[in-house]
């Protein structure tokens, strides 16, 4: 089930991903290729060198919005409990266990603290994610 769900998210947020991606990849000036062409380097030494670097911000904002979105999983799960409830119960993400204790049990309070304990878990999660990769940046 781990496996589908991965296939869902995967082609649910690969457009996006390669749109950021693509963006990146066109703020990049052509002078840059035909000089590294001039000097010699090839398409992997230019991917290398030159794609890669210019990529590593956009990276850097997809992998974080893809740490966000995988916190914040609900409509998949929800959407295959009913074809594998042995499998996915009401607790496999921390959205969906929240919205079984707010709508099922009518725990109103309890929900509200589960939400804003994860929210302050994604907070805490990114932000050590942007610390180290801005070390890895300036080091």
């Amino acid at each position: 089930m781990l496996g589908s769900l991965a296939n869902i998210v995967t082609w649910e947020f690969v457009g996006y991903n390669m749109i950021i991606l693509y963006a990146a990849l066109r703020t990049v000036p052509a002078e840059l290729y035909e000089a590294a062409a001039m000097d010699g380097a090839g398409a992997w030494r230019i991917a290398w060198s030159i794609k890669l670097p210019a990529l590593r911000p956009a990276l850097t904002l997809t992998v974080l919005f893809s740490v966000i979105g995988s916190f914040q999983l609900f409509n998949e799960p929800k959407l295959l409990m009913s074809v594998a409830p042995d499998v996915i119960d009401s607790s496999y993400t921390a959205n969906l266990y929240a919205y079984s204790v707010a709508f099922i049990s009518q725990q109103t309070n309890y929900a509200a603290t589960v939400s804003f304990i994860l929210g302050l878990i994604i907070v805490i999660v990114s932000y050590a994610f942007l610390l180290t990769a801005n070390r890895r940046r300036t080091a």
